[in-house]
């Protein structure tokens, strides 16, 4: 690992575990065993290193997610099949330091404009993957719904860190009734812009 690479996810430990406000040269330099001058050598700034350390979390989730992404991309899933899949995939992640870290970057990014567009990246990432898994499915309008799936999952993932405990309604569940209804809104507008149909019932 190189010490550019060790003084990142020294940064993610450290936010994880203090927050932002509790990032200190001296926490980085003795998580990532390093002396203070290789520090401020390779990030003068602490926005740099926020946004570095941003976009090495981002980098490497969407690596993961593409992977797993492709590995079921040939399985012919059904809807509800693929939101098991995601709701596994999901249970399987720890409430870890650097997923905590992440939150705090995203919350700082609101704070902090420099950091929007390291933010915006990777939520490029995560939408891009959804649209790219929503249209596999045959998912009417997957750009359009992609946001909102990745928000729904975001959310139910800051839902379970905050409190520890799962939502009422699980993740598969939450994933199916969003995707199922976009293309229930699909059919019921016929897939023409502007266009509305009365549906009877």
């Amino acid at each position: 690992m190189s010490t550019r690479e060790a003084i990142l996810r020294a940064t993610l430990r450290v936010v994880g575990e203090h927050g932002v406000a509790g990032l200190t040269n001296r926490r980085i330099v003795a998580r990532a065993g390093i002396s203070l001058g290789s520090l401020t050598y390779h990030f003068p700034s602490q926005t740099t290193l926020l946004r570095e350390a941003m976009l090495l979390f981002a980098d490497e989730e969407a690596r993961r997610l593409a992977e797993l992404a492709r590995q079921h991309d040939a399985a012919g899933l059904t809807v509800e099949q693929a939101a098991e899949v995601v709701a596994d995939v999901l249970g399987r992640l720890p409430a870890s330091v650097e997923e905590i870290a992440a939150l705090e970057l995203y919350l700082q990014a609101g704070r902090d404009a420099s950091l929007r567009d390291a933010a915006r990246r990777c939520f490029a990432a995560y939408e891009e993957l959804a649209e790219a898994v929503l249209r596999a499915l045959g998912v009417p309008r997957p750009r359009q719904l992609a946001g909102p799936v990745v928000a729904l999952l975001a959310g139910l993932q800051l839902r379970g860190l905050a409190t520890g405990e799962a939502h009422t309604t699980s993740t598969a569940e939450a994933l199916t009734m969003l995707v199922r209804g976009g293309q229930e809104h699909s059919r019921d507008a016929g897939d023409t812009p502007g266009r509305t149909r009365r549906v009877h019932r």
